[in-house]
């Protein structure tokens, strides 16, 4: 018997956490590009990670666009 590898499911949540974590973090465009997520349920999900208590900062980038990123986190929320 062969063992297979197991990877981590790749799901649009943890791709926008991802993005969120960069250091430049992510706008609602880059957000929906990488989900295919409507502008309201981008929003809807910034939201239920705030709800998670992570803390989101607000950034305006050089070009007018505002970024999200995570500046802090809740100790049961690290993942």
């Amino acid at each position: 018997m062969t063992k297979q590898k197991t990877t981590a499911r790749k799901t649009k949540s943890a791709n926008v956490n991802r993005l969120l974590r960069r250091s430049k973090g992510a706008t609602l465009a880059e957000i929906e590009n990488a989900t295919s997520w409507k502008p309201h349920s981008c929003r809807a999900f910034l939201s239920g990670v705030r709800k998670q208590g992570i803390a989101l900062a607000k950034e305006e980038r050089a070009n007018g666009e505002t970024a999200y990123k995570v500046s802090g986190e809740a100790e049961s929320c690290r993942a």
